[in-house]
């Protein structure tokens, strides 16, 4: 468990020195007036990959790209498509993610406080209602089969050598970053800019590797309360980890660290996250994500690393779906 701390930490403090983790920055990104939050996000996806390719490359990694999430609706790939417009949603609603959250609760960010027991709530009903529900939903056959021969990583679709499809994917995150950079400028109101900040998250992810010979992602913490809960009901067997409820505990302590150090992080701009919006859009972000089988760094940063499909479907969906409620709720 200490490893999941440290590597909760890491990735807290990372999170709250870069500001990303504040309402506005995220609810500003949504509605396209602020790309503080693609700029960061982009420059650690890039240098996550780099870090992680490394180390599967040297053999301290074996780690495989994500599954697809198949509900059994649509297509194989019919999780990830919900589940990342219902997170994406949320994001717009509760201006936080499923990482960001207790980033924002252990800086004491009012809102955070609501999004996560809206979060936890939608852990509740993923575990106890919609879960299984989807389980018992009965699969053609032929959707099955589809699912489980599809490649799961972009080489493996489209054919070319894993070296080829790493340099094209850092070439179009790079890129897309250099662009946004020129063209919008992003400014932080953290301890450091939007660009660094993406490094430290980075480094966070190299935190995890060496720790835990595993990946960043906080999603799993709600389903993994969902699941204690079930078992203390006795409704579910007694659950087997709690690790990312350990990471993400730490995420906390990390940003109230980073917090107590630094009086500036917790200059936090003022915007209107009602209890009742806060509470709907972090059970849209836990529901979301864990029908996508993922979120914003699990997907965004960990999964893209991996050049898991799955990965990018979600990301895509996810800010489509916070663009598309943004521009709803204006």
């Amino acid at each position: 468990m200490l490893a999941e701390l440290v590597s909760g930490a890491a990735f807290g403090a990372a999170l709250a020195a870069t500001a990303i983790h504040q309402p506005d920055i995220i609810v500003a990104q949504m509605s396209l007036r602020n790309w503080h939050m693609v700029t960061t996000f982009l420059t650690a996806s890039a240098t996550s990959t780099l870090i992680v390719n490394t180390f599967q490359y040297l053999g301290f990694l074996h780690l495989r790209p994500r599954n697809y999430s198949t509900l059994g609706l649509f297509g194989p790939l019919d999780g990830n498509i919900i589940g990342g417009l219902l997170l994406g949603s949320g994001l717009a609603i509760s201006g936080s993610c499923p990482g960001t959250v207790f980033v924002q609760v252990g800086g004491g960010i009012r809102s955070g406080f609501y999004t996560l027991g809206g979060a936890i709530l939608g852990g509740l009903i993923w575990s106890g209602i919609l879960r299984p529900t989807f389980q018992r939903r009965p699969r053609p056959t032929n959707e099955a089969t589809v699912a489980k021969s599809d490649p799961l990583s972009l080489d493996e679709r489209i054919g070319v050598g894993r070296t080829t499809a790493l340099i094209a994917v850092e070439t179009l995150l790079s890129s897309t970053l250099a662009a946004i950079v020129y063209l919008a400028s992003p400014k932080s109101g953290g301890l450091v800019g939007p660009v660094a900040g993406g490094f430290w998250i980075a480094g966070a992810q190299l935190v995890s590797i060496v720790t835990r010979k595993s990946l960043l992602g906080t999603s799993s913490s709600f389903e993994e309360v969902g699941d204690y809960f079930m078992w203390a009901i006795g409704r579910g067997v007694r659950p087997k980890s709690y690790n990312t409820i350990a990471l993400t505990a730490g995420m906390a302590v990390g940003a109230l660290i980073v917090s107590l150090a630094s009086p500036s992080a917790r200059v936090v701009p003022e915007i209107a996250i009602e209890p009742t919006r806060a509470v709907l859009g972090g059970s849209l972000l836990a529901v979301g994500s864990r029908m996508a089988g993922g979120c914003t760094s699990g997907h965004g940063i960990s999964g893209i690393s991996l050049l898991s499909i799955s990965s990018f479907v979600t990301v895509a969906a996810m800010f489509a779906g916070g663009a598309g409620v943004a521009a709803v709720m204006g």
